[in-house]
């Protein structure tokens, strides 16, 4: 796994030192008057040879001897080498070291403090990397003992790439920090923070797979919120996730009938009229439970109408002819 890593720092600072520095086949650098210079053929030789040892270094997991390697770059060249770098390198090795929530600080550092630098996408990436694996479930070390899962620090670290990069790009890393935070908060059956982030990305993306995605997640966070009171009292609680669900779904399947019919939409929203069809009879027998009448009735009737092809229906029909009932023997 660590010789994985490094030839993943291998890769990145060979792409930031060809790209940032090398726009054509010449290798370049910061002159005295600011602008970009080339360096000559005998210098581009020996910089190119210091890069390739400081690459076969880092291949063999010699971090110390690539400390040193970057320093003596740095001595051989200063006009190349910028605090931006810097920054990044101690980075990269505390990643290779596995000191991950070090590693998210220092990449936070460069793109707070040069947010110009021609390092930050890197950065970001790499940063995208570790949220991922910590919302993954990847342990970090606190106290330099103990190893504990942290999705809040991935988390977080996520957000913070939605708020620098947005979401306006369909294939961005923004976007993908979204899903990723969105997915993660569902499968934890944190829903209240899951719908939130489905509801950010859905007033991005109205359209398309992202959008679809988005308006399915905010119709299934709603659910589940409810859901997660116990089956027998769910009925005495707020009705207006059910629906705000069934608002989803049926936009869902106005939008996407034939993927509605595959996912069952139409029985999902059955079973959501069952629970809006208890909740109201619920609060029908509460008014009768404590006299009255009139309002119970109101609540009977709508249950009636509104559902009629649900148990709670049946039950609503009974309540109103005993209410009938009632009456009669009253006025007798």
């Amino acid at each position: 796994m660590l010789q994985y890593r490094i030839r993943l720092i291998v890769s990145v600072v060979l792409v930031v030192l060809s790209v940032a520095w090398m726009a054509t086949a010449d290798t370049w650098h910061l002159g005295k008057d600011d602008s970009w210079q080339t360096l000559s053929p005998e210098n581009e030789d020996k910089y190119l040879l210091a890069v390739a040892n400081a690459k076969e270094l880092v291949n063999k997991g010699q971090t110390k001897a690539v400390k040193a390697a970057h320093k003596k770059l740095k001595q051989d060249f200063p006009g190349i080498t910028e605090p931006d770098l810097d920054v990044f390198i101690e980075a990269e090795l505390l990643y290779c070291k596995g000191k991950y929530a070090k590693a998210i600080k220092r990449y936070d550092k460069l793109l707070k403090e040069y947010p110009e630098s021609k390092l930050c996408e890197a950065a970001l990436g790499r940063q995208f990397t570790i949220a991922k694996a910590l919302l993954d479930g990847r342990k970090i070390t606190v106290l330099g003992i103990f190893k504990v899962k942290s999705y809040s620090t991935g988390a977080q670290t996520m957000e913070r790439i939605i708020d620098r990069i947005g979401l306006s790009e369909p294939d961005g890393l923004g976007i993908k920090a979204a899903l990723a935070v969105a997915e993660n908060y569902e499968k934890r059956k944190k829903y209240e923070q899951a719908y939130l982030m489905w509801s950010e990305i859905s007033s991005q993306w109205q359209s398309g797979q992202i959008g679809k995605d988005a308006l399915l997640g905010m119709a299934r966070c709603k659910i589940a919120t409810y859901k997660k009171q116990p089956e027998g009292k769910r009925f005495l609680y707020d009705a207006s996730k059910l629906i705000t669900a069934r608002s989803y779904y049926e936009k869902f399947q106005l939008l996407y009938s034939k993927e509605a019919k595959t996912l069952g939409v139409d029985s999902i929203i059955d079973e959501i009229d069952k629970q809006l069809a208890l909740k109201q009879l619920s609060i029908g027998r509460y008014y009768r439970k404590i006299g009255k009448r009139q309002a119970a009735n109101l609540y009977f009737d709508m249950v009636t109408q509104n559902w009629p092809d649900t148990e709670a229906a049946q039950t609503a029909k009974s309540m109103l002819n005993s209410c009938v009932d009632d009456r009669e023997t009253e006025n007798k």
